[in-house]
């Protein structure tokens, strides 16, 4: 499909393929044959202000000067008069994952200056910026490149948006970014850098948390590359920080998360459905297991994880570590393992929350960590897939309360995703219940008074799941200031998604008088994206 921005000027923005925004070579094509459209002014008579007494309308609808009959954005004006949005929540957008590519360049520039502006105009309030360590810090330690981060820093400062900026720590594979070229060398010579399942495989995508305070990084220590790294990115951003950036949201595990990468490894199609494997098999982990058992009196305890528990798609409750009745996981065995496994991941968490408050403590930004959303088999009472992720949460034991109460600690925001999931379309053999794990850590949260701001998991054009996000917005008992929509992408623009998500952005608004609303008419185009609800990951 096409997307073209009406204004002063047309631009066509170039065929889309499934992966990203646009293909290399094809992203920029003038309608009136001006070759001269610089940067980010992309509707010359327009403000790029955000409208103070109408908002601005997007028709989308099949333009007849477009092959194919591409989608257009017209920008047209309403009488809906904007005043706050709902409970003064703010709404963010999150910019695709490789926006800077692993060589250091951004990727479509163009089409995201567009994405942007589409964004402004709608009255979105800004955007989320991953930003990767493996990019910035590729080569050698100590040697930073920020060129391709400034200038999309500089491109968010120019449309007057907000910015909150992810640093990641980890790498991801999907879109071919990897941990910095220094650190692979240092995991090639010493693989336990990284967690280790009981089989001896290795996840590659972050360092294992049993590292954290041991030089294992040239004679320096995660957390000490980590801080050098916020460090400089304060230094970098110096002018923007408060202004443009008003939240950083630090990377605290896999995919960015706080966790284990529990489920790393699928084997079949059903292995979202599976229980994970516990990843404390790396040295450093089992040395410290071993020592905490020798404490305690019980040598043996410290061998190794539990010998009966299950596979990373086993689904049987029935037998072995998690079995419903009887189950070591209710042993005193099973207690001690659960209760040292959960304590490193929190200590973890608590350390990385704390650099980055010590490192930001004197600019006006909020500082976040990411919780993922582990939902599948919650209605079981030994809740496996949460105990394999590091949550030592069952149903004798609420294992949040040590989550909420490190970022109460740290004075941190909790970034939720899972928004716009509901337990009826969960498939029934997995006993998941994202409705009530939200609930649960929410509550959580509100004991200790600490923010939430919330997230999707899908990127989807199902009004009901926009439903599900409003209705986590009006949720009362709920301190909610931020919810960012993960993320941008073709998909995101498509006739079958960009409509839903204008209804879903307008609702957010209280209307103070209407004679109109925003025209929104759909035009299929030729080539239709075919997935209707793709699930994206976030940083």
């Amino acid at each position: 499909m096409e997307i073209s921005v009406i204004g002063g000027s047309q631009v066509n923005i170039g065929r889309y393929d499934n992966l990203g925004f646009c293909s290399c070579g094809k992203i920029l094509n003038l309608k009136n044959n001006n070759k001269n459209l610089k940067g980010w002014d992309l509707c010359k008579s327009q403000s790029l202000g955000r409208p103070s007494k109408s908002a601005v309308g997007f028709s989308l609808r099949a333009s007849a000067s477009s092959q194919n009959g591409a989608a257009v954005f017209s920008e047209k004006p309403s009488k809906i008069a904007r005043a706050k949005p709902i409970d003064g929540v703010k709404v963010y957008v999150g910019l695709p994952l490789d926006t800077v590519s692993n060589c250091n360049a951004i990727n479509h520039a163009r089409a995201i200056a567009i994405g942007l502006k589409a964004l402004k105009l709608l009255g979105v309030d800004g955007v989320e910026l991953p930003v990767w360590w493996g990019i910035v810090e590729r080569e050698t330690m100590g040697k930073y490149n920020w060129t391709s981060y400034h200038a999309i820093v500089e491109m968010v400062q120019k449309l007057d948006l907000k910015l909150h900026v992810s640093l990641c720590f980890h790498s991801s594979e999907e879109h071919k970014i990897p941990l910095p070229e220094w650190v692979s060398r240092t995991g090639e010579s010493d693989p336990n850098i990284y967690f280790t399942d009981r089989s001896g495989q290795q996840y590659k995508n972050c360092l294992s948390l049993s590292v954290d305070d041991l030089p294992v990084l040239d004679g320096k220590t995660p957390l000490e590359v980590y801080r050098d790294f916020c460090g400089t990115f304060k230094s970098e951003f110096s002018h923007f920080l408060g202004s443009t950036i008003t939240g950083i949201s630090i990377g605290l595990g896999p995919d960015g998360e706080l966790g284990y990468p529990s489920h790393h490894k699928p084997l079949n199609n059903n292995s979202h459905h599976g229980f994970g494997e516990f990843q404390c098999y790396d040295k450093y982990m089992l040395r410290n297991l071993r020592q905490c058992a020798e404490e305690l009196g019980n040598p043996l305890w410290g061998l190794g994880g539990p010998h009966d528990a299950p596979g990373y798609n086993d689904t049987s409750i029935s037998s072995g570590f998690f079995n419903e009745n009887g189950g070591s996981w209710e042993s005193p065995y099973g207690d001690f393992f659960l209760s040292w496994y959960s304590t490193l991941l929190v200590s973890h968490g608590d350390r990385i929350l704390s650099l980055a408050v010590s490192t930001f403590k004197d600019v006006p930004v909020t500082i976040s960590g990411k919780v993922p959303l582990t939902h599948s088999w919650f209605k079981s009472r030994s809740h496996p897939s949460e105990l394999t992720a590091g949550f030592y949460n069952t149903v004798n034991r609420d294992g949040y309360e040590s989550i909420a109460e490190i970022f109460a600690r740290n004075s941190c925001k909790i970034i939720l995703p899972g928004m716009d999931l509901s337990d009826e379309h969960q498939p029934v053999e997995s006993r998941s219940s994202p409705e009530s794990l939200l609930e649960q850590i929410i509550a959580s949260c509100r004991d200790h008074r600490v923010e939430v701001s919330g997230q999707n998991l899908l990127v989807s054009g199902d009004s009901r799941r926009f439903e599900l996000i409003k209705n986590h917005l009006l949720d009362e008992p709920v301190t909610m200031d931020l919810f960012t929509y993960q993320r941008m992408g073709a998909y995101f623009f498509s006739p079958e998604h960009f409509p839903a998500f204008t209804r879903f952005i307008r609702g957010l608004y209280q209307p103070v008088e209407s004679s109109d609303d925003f025209p929104v008419e759909v035009v299929e185009t030729n080539e239709s994206i075919q997935e209707t609800d793709r699930q994206m990951q976030a940083a």
